[in-house]
């Protein structure tokens, strides 16, 4: 079997043909043995992932435990009965499951073809139509952003990515909160001359600044100073508050939208260094100004469980709703009219609801409660929509714990760029002496943003990172690094064959080496993989799947001659080709550089 120019419309997926013949001769075999089962019903039942026993495998418990049947038996009546193909030669039961061996060389010919015929498109589905929102990081324009403010940009924007790439119709969205009390306590000091400012706010900030420093660091050096003068200071606390309630009476201070826009734009420069980046910016006192939240404020007070308290203001009893029992009475109107941030979030998301399919938020596990009660304050008001969370922990570094930038126990963003660089600089030196300053300070950039990105999204949004320098610049292992090494290799490998650009012909018998053979499968699962991530919203999968690429190749790198081989080595170059290939889709899945050379 050998690669074809223009094969005719294949499917996205390499392993589709097979599933589709497996599917259809269990068909045949449960029709055979009176057993209806729809064939999407049936396609949820199988194990794609495989294993020692088989490629493919179909548990049958749920089937027979339906049909009345013993599982055993039922697995070895399937494989008697299914039909001969020759996708599938092998069909064997075990116990209670149907195993499925495919044949490797055409599994081999259909990666491979797939792979070169759609390029940058391997692993993307076509567009389905689905429009959908990812709001993520989102966070309040007070300052810089710290890394464990930084893991909901990663993850958001990773999902964003996977899910363009299943076809979906993706807008993401950064949502400035610039009425809220922390916004306020920015414009109320900086409404001040320098020399009014309280003594230990000033003090704070005195000889930490520097010339040309950015502005959200510049900014928003006072904020942690301030949240602590406002607690020991009544008359301060009454200042903010007042100017809260001005900027939602729509009087903000000359200086506040400036203010906000000029930090908002320092924190969005340190994300453009990560490739984070957002196609909408929204504005929450938008909601206010077009009459949203006061028509948010007014289905409240007539919901079923609205309450006026006796001062004035307006709350939900939330007893029946499912909240924690300490938080099943929401004000969500204030006695003197102002609305609270709830109930501007209400109105944000309603226009989201309006506009797409699907909504999912980026949340820190600190803001889980305010999901809920968002969640049950939505259907308070007989809203059906609901959005999607995804809830990630804290980030924390081994000399400390959880960071605060109201306390000032922060690790900032771009202090932890600065030393990522200098660190990749020094990896960088170690490796390659023979490179200009101008290319050992790209790949140093390059080699930093994709530590950090890679080291972050790699672990499970629910569970906690622990940031270490060792194993984020590291290059090997589970690291951005050793993944664009892994790149490079390929490249180095096509660039010493004189064959940097395609096409690639191969002939797929001729890659049966073990190695070679499980690179393949690996290569024929990124479709999968990329259709989890987007679907489950679980971005490590993605980052997994890159690390088990790059470490099978380079595994099948030290284990099979690819240049000094003999009849292999055009197929041999075709598979590292392909490697190259999959492996660049996903790191621009991850946000991480494709590097030709390190």
């Amino acid at each position: 079997m050998t690669s074809q120019a223009n094969p005719p419309s294949p499917p996205v997926d390499p392993w589709a043909p097979f599933v589709d013949a497996i599917l259809a001769g269990l068909d045949a075999g449960l029709r055979g043995l009176s057993i209806p089962l729809g064939d999407a019903e049936l396609r949820t039942q199988l194990d794609v992932e495989g294993g020692a026993d088989g490629d493919i495998a179909l548990p049958t418990h749920r089937i027979a435990h339906a049909s009345r049947r013993d599982p055993a038996e039922l697995a070895l009546a399937l494989a008697a009965a299914f039909p001969a193909n020759p996708l599938v030669p092998s069909v064997r039961a075990k116990g209670a499951y149907v195993n499925f061996t495919v044949d490797p060389g055409r599994l081999t010919d259909a990666t491979l073809s797939l792979v070169f015929q759609r390029g940058g498109r391997y692993g993307h589905a076509e567009p389905t139509g689905e429009s959908v929102c990812v709001e993520h990081t989102s966070a309040n324009p007070t300052g810089p952003f710290h890394i464990g403010r930084v893991r909901n940009s990663i993850i958001g924007d990773t999902l964003a990515r996977a899910r363009r790439a299943a076809g979906q119709a993706v807008t993401t969205q950064y949502y400035v909160d610039d009425m809220g009390r922390q916004a306020a306590m920015i414009s109320w000091i900086w409404s001040k001359p320098r020399a009014e400012w309280p003594v230990p706010i000033r003090r704070a900030v005195d000889g930490e600044e520097i010339d040309g420093e950015k502005p959200d660091l510049h900014r928003g050096r006072p904020y942690p100073a301030i949240s602590a003068y406002l607690k020991e200071h009544e008359d301060a606390r009454a200042e903010v508050a007042n100017l809260v309630r001005s900027i939602e009476e729509g009087q903000p201070p000359a200086n506040h939208r400036e203010l906000t826009e000029e930090i908002l734009k320092g924190m969005l420069d340190s994300l453009a260094r990560l490739k984070i980046g957002f196609d909408e910016i929204v504005w929450e006192s938008s909601f206010l100004h077009d009459g949203s939240v006061e028509r948010v404020l007014d289905r409240l007070r007539h919901a079923p469980h609205a309450v006026r308290e006796s001062n004035g203001a307006w709350a939900i009893d939330a007893s029946g709703l499912g909240l924690p029992k300490e938080s099943t009475h929401v004000v969500f109107q204030r006695a003197d009219g102002t609305s609270l941030y709830l109930s501007r979030d209400i109105a944000y998301h309603l226009a989201k609801f309006a506009r797409f399919q699907s909504v999912t938020d980026v949340l820190g596990q600190d803001h889980q409660l305010h999901a809920r009660t968002l969640s049950a304050l939505l259907a308070e008001i007989g809203e059906t929509s609901r959005p999607e969370f995804v809830i990630y922990q804290d980030i924390t570094v081994p000399e400390g714990g959880r960071m605060s930038t109201r306390g000032g126990s922060a690790v900032w963003l771009d202090h932890l760029l600065e030393e990522a660089v200098e660190r990749a600089r020094r990896e960088v030196l170690l490796r390659r002496e023979d490179l200009s300053q101008g290319d050992i300070e790209r790949i140093a950039e390059s080699v930093a943003t994709g530590a950090i990105r890679y080291h972050i999204v790699r672990v499970a949004p629910e569970k906690p990172v622990v940031f270490r320098w060792e194993e984020a610049l590291s290059f090997e292992g589970r690291s951005g690094p050793f993944l664009q090494y892994s790149y490079a290799r390929a490249s180095s490998v096509l660039r010493r064959g004189e064959v940097a650009q395609g096409p690639y012909p191969y002939n797929a018998d001729l890659l049966s080496d073990p190695e070679e053979r499980s690179l393949i499968r690996i290569l024929a699962g990124f479709p999968r993989a990329v259709t989890y991530a987007a679907r489950s919203a679980h971005v490590q999968a993605l980052a997994g799947y890159a690390h088990d690429l790059a470490d099978q190749f380079n595994r099948f790198y030290h284990a099979v001659p690819v240049l000094k081989s003999g009849a292999e080595r055009e197929s041999r170059i075709a598979l590292v080709a392909a490697v190259r290939q999959t492996l660049g889709n996903a790191l621009d899945l991850l946000g991480v550089d494709r590097l030709e050379t390190m």
